[in-house]
């Protein structure tokens, strides 16, 4: 190993020896008892360069696709279950099932369901929402509380998923523990 001093002043251009000779703060952040041995520029490649990366035999040609079916685009199901509002004459679902067919955007435009959305009221308090993936559940969750805002209920009535493909609309509950005696 050469001494620090050497190092400094060796014609050879490592990283270590051109640090050395800098100027001013650079030159502590080198250590000076470092020594890369003397390797000179043109057994190592520049700065930064990187070698090239040997070829694949495979990497120049694609696999051909499997021709079969076209594959459908997968379905999912989400139900929002509006059974509480509705058995208290709070909700029409049939207005609800309006306001999503109007907003629920497909393709960046609202109302243009075509064959990748449908909206289906089932029974008298519950919606059906089938659509094409990728479809959010949390988008639901925000057209309901949406419409909730817009009919004024949103201070009543809150969205709770009850299970993986289910909404269901609840009343706050408040707990009055303390009764007030006049």
């Amino acid at each position: 190993a050469k001494p620090a001093s050497e190092a400094a002043t060796a014609p050879h251009s490592c990283p270590h020896a051109r640090a050395a000779t800098l100027p001013g703060p650079r030159r502590a952040l080198v250590s000076p008892t470092r020594d890369c041995g003397g390797v000179t520029s043109s057994d190592t490649p520049a700065l930064g360069a990187r070698a090239p990366r040997p070829r694949s035999p495979r990497s120049s040609t694609m696999p051909a696709k499997a021709k079969g079916g076209a594959g459908k685009k997968k379905q999912k199901k989400f139900v929002i279950d509006c059974w509480q509002p509705v058995e208290d004459s709070v909700l029409d679902v049939a207005t609800f099932e309006k306001f999503l067919r109007d907003s629920i955007k497909v393709g960046g435009k609202a109302g243009n369901l075509g064959d990748a959305v449908s909206v289906v009221s089932d029974n008298k308090s519950k919606i059906t929402v089938q659509a094409d993936e990728p479809f959010p559940k949390r988008y639901l969750k925000y057209l309901t509380k949406k419409y909730l805002k817009k009919q004024q209920l949103r201070d009543y009535l809150h969205v709770i998923a009850t299970n993986r493909n289910t909404y269901e609309m609840r009343y706050f509950s408040i707990n009055s523990e303390g009764d007030e005696d006049a």
